[in-house]
């Protein structure tokens, strides 16, 4: 695994940590598969699922988009592990539901 790919996945273990945390939410579906499948693969199957996750929709109750996946891509130092359309699709979903960062 690349230091950008290890590096993504503390990250989604991090938001994890952090909507548990502060939001007292925990999507144990969501870190059953990062033990599993690693954060890029989990995040570009979670990304790809029409109209979101129930954990996106739960962020958004909660303020808290971003701590969504969708968030997380967009940064900057990892937006070279996923492709210009998951990058859109990222975008859009947190446009839509009024996260513009």
């Amino acid at each position: 695994m690349a230091d950008i790919e290890r590096k993504f996945h503390t990250a989604m273990v991090d938001v994890y940590r952090k909507a548990d945390k502060e939001c007292g939410y925990r999507a144990t579906r969501f870190l059953q598969m990062l033990g599993e499948k690693g954060g890029v693969k989990t995040a570009k199957e979670l990304i790809s699922k029409d109209g979101g996750t129930e954990d996106f929709l739960k962020l958004w109750q909660f303020g808290r988009l971003d701590l969504s996946i969708e968030a997380l891509v967009q940064k900057d130092e990892f937006k070279n592990l996923f492709t210009d359309e998951e990058l859109r699709m990222c975008k859009e979903r947190l446009q839509k539901y009024g996260y513009d960062k």
